[in-house]
């Protein structure tokens, strides 16, 4: 075989690879050559080791051989090219300690292996084989060129102790991965063309070849991204002088110097992103372990008030028998002594109430903080954030997560963000908290027209009373998971009799029809006709004298046309201040704290309702502990009545004289 037909073979045995290794331009007439090509063979020769003392070059390629145990005896042989057999191993060449080029392409071997003692291999060709995995090479310390194109590995690894390995030829396999290549100080030249490599991070290794001076990934994946040949560019070894089987330009390094700057800025960006989603979903979480810690002492609390104070047997009763949601303190048409405003634009001045004993009842877990409803989106701006709270405005909607979150409402705003907000959603807040705020919201954001409310604690109807001092609205969101008046049936009938100034249009999304309105107006019309006409006329007469001297307050200022209230509407709501002013009689409690006096007062309250409840509670279980106590002793008793009147009536004669006798003195 001449140096040009070995050079056509593989591509890397160029001339000066076999002048390296010692073969002469006179090759074909050198007796240290043997030629055995198309013969033909289904084995190795038995050649006469007399004759094979100086065999330096055979030649078996394109014949039917299967196994190498033949060449023991061929310990001077440089060259073997078995290429185009049927070779299924490698055992047996670890005997051939002079070998230099070994070309094993295109046969049936599964397995690398064999090549202990093969310490001056400078080739190593074994493509289109079925080699699945790379291993036992890391021995070639003297290894050159190794081809294992056309194979089965998925991944390019154990490649450590090539310290001379300038060429890695491994295209058409199903490499995803690339490993230890960074390890290989020699090498220059690396082909990764179609495999399945589908991302740069994959090729990560190579950013550490300083040595690389020719590459190919073409024919993977990763190829199909606009960034990838600027990064390579960028990443790769500064001597990189082919890619893809194109020379590298001075313009497309400039080009790739900027692409990488660029880059950096969009990681830094990317970085301060995720570290603001993390802060982000920390405070939620915090938000969240806030909000069940309170319910849970809430809860806590309640029990030990029925157990100390009441001291209920726990079998006579459930919570709900004891809830103050049924009890008449929580009667919808309830009055107090706190004047409420009778239409929405009547401003008023509000306090965060005291937490009731059973203001926190919901038993269910907040939903997770990386609930869908709340994931980070384009357009999101975080108005503001601590460890336990955040604040953050979306396009339209401004979402509240924490107590902590209603001081952003205290902010100043500007016009134009403001006027932008049309919804605002609680969650992680107690409603009780948030009934001080709607003034501000009411008067902050005049284009609101929906609230949400997720875990809020809303528990009874007169709470929904509260939202009669926002100036419009057109939603309203009541979550079910932690606020369970929605459990209660007539919640959205009393919401929209309430609200009936608002003119809802939805409730939790259901639109609200003229069917609904009515059935509102008759189940507590009533209700409201019978607390106008109880409550004291001096009560009413305060009421209305302060909605009007409010109304009127507010006309001298001119802050009906600013809020967008005409004369017309002054007019129809002057006309229905009787029917407002029955409505108003459905409120809520609120107190401003301003001294001790005003706390005890609320204290005073508190005691009140509690020992009301407990004397409640106390004669409904005792009614129950009786009931089961007769329940038990009514058979004994039964029959004790009996034989006592068994025995009375045995003798007859003296019963009828006993008879008589009771008749005449009782007369």
């Amino acid at each position: 075989m001449s140096k040009a037909a070995l050079a056509h073979t593989h591509g890397s045995l160029t001339p000066s690879v076999l002048s390296a290794i010692g073969f002469r331009d006179d090759i074909t007439s050198c007796p240290e050559r043997l030629d055995l090509d198309r013969r033909g063979l289904t084995a190795v020769p038995d050649l006469d080791p007399r004759r094979c003392v100086s065999l330096r070059l055979l030649n078996l390629q394109q014949n039917l051989v299967s196994h190498l145990q033949d060449l023991l005896h061929l310990r001077h042989l440089a060259l073997l090219d078995l290429r185009d057999n049927r070779v299924i191993d490698m055992c047996g060449v670890s005997a051939l300690s002079s070998l230099r080029v070994l070309l094993l392409g295109n046969n049936r071997i599964q397995r690398i292996g064999d090549l202990d003692g093969l310490a001056k291999l400078d080739v190593l060709d074994l493509h289109s084989n079925q080699i699945s995995q790379i291993e036992n090479v890391s021995g070639l310390s003297k290894l050159r060129l190794l081809n294992l194109s056309g194979n089965r590995i998925a991944r390019v690894e154990n490649l450590r102790g090539l310290k001379s390995l300038t060429e890695l030829n491994l295209r058409h396999n199903s490499i995803s991965d690339v490993t230890d290549v960074q390890h290989l100080p020699r090498l220059q030249r690396l082909f990764l063309s179609a495999n399945s490599i589908s991302s740069l991070d994959a090729l990560a290794c190579l950013w550490d070849c300083r040595s690389l001076s020719e590459l190919s990934v073409d024919g993977n994946p990763v190829a199909l991204e606009s960034c990838y040949r600027h990064t390579l560019l960028r990443c790769c070894s500064p001597h990189l002088q082919l890619l893809d089987m194109r020379r590298v330009t001075e313009e497309e390094r400039r080009s790739a110097s900027v692409s990488a700057r660029k880059e950096d800025e969009k990681k830094k960006e990317s970085h301060k992103l995720a570290a603001h989603k993390e802060r982000r979903r920390l405070a939620i979480q915090n938000a969240a372990h806030q909000w069940e810690g309170l319910k849970q002492n809430e809860a806590q609390q309640w029990e030990g008030l029925k157990a100390s104070s009441l001291e209920i047997p726990a079998q006579n009763g459930s919570k709900e028998d004891v809830s103050p949601d049924n009890s008449p303190a929580h009667s919808p048409a309830q009055t107090n002594g706190s004047a409420q405003e009778t239409s929405p634009d009547e401003p008023r001045r509000l306090s965060p109430l005291t937490l009731s004993a059973g203001g926190l009842r919901s038993a269910s877990r907040p939903n997770s903080p990386r609930d869908s409803r709340f994931q980070d989106g384009p357009g999101v701006q975080s108005l503001s954030m601590s460890e336990r709270h955040l604040a953050e405005l979306e396009g339209e909607t401004l979402r509240l997560f924490g107590p902590g979150a209603l001081e952003t409402l205290e902010r100043c705003w500007g016009v134009q963000t403001a006027s932008s907000v049309t919804t605002v959603s609680f969650r992680y807040i107690h409603f009780d908290s948030i009934i001080p705020t709607f003034l501000r919201i009411r008067l902050k954001f005049p284009n609101l027209t929906h609230l949400m409310f997720m875990e809020t604690s809303i528990t009874h109807l007169p709470q929904l009373a509260a939202l009669a001092q926002i100036r419009r609205l057109d939603q309203i969101t009541v979550h079910p998971e932690g606020n369970p008046v929605v459990r209660l049936t007539l919640w959205k009938s009393f919401l929209i009799y309430r609200l009936q100034h608002l003119n809802l249009q939805k409730i939790n999304g259901t639109e609200v029809t003229m069917n609904d309105i009515t059935a509102s107006e008759l189940m507590f019309g009533a209700l409201g006709h019978v607390a106008a006409t109880e409550t004291p006329r001096c009560r009413l007469l305060l009421l209305l004298e302060e909605s009007r001297k409010r109304q009127l307050q507010f006309l001298l200022d001119g802050r009906g046309r600013r809020t967008g209230q005409s004369p017309e509407e002054l007019k129809d709501n002057g006309k229905h201040a009787g029917d407002g002013l029955s409505r108003a009689l459905f409120n809520y409690p609120s107190r401003v704290s301003d001294g001790p006096e005003e706390e005890g007062d609320v204290s005073q309250r508190s005691a009140m309702v509690h020992q009301y409840l407990r004397g409640l509670v106390h004669r409904a279980s005792s009614h129950s502990v009786k009931g089961e106590t007769l329940q038990k002793i009514w058979p004994s008793l039964f029959a004790e009545l009996v034989r006592d009147c068994v025995l009375e009536m045995r003798d007859t004669q003296a019963f009828r004289q006993t008879c008589l006798q009771r008749i005449t003195h009782s007369k």
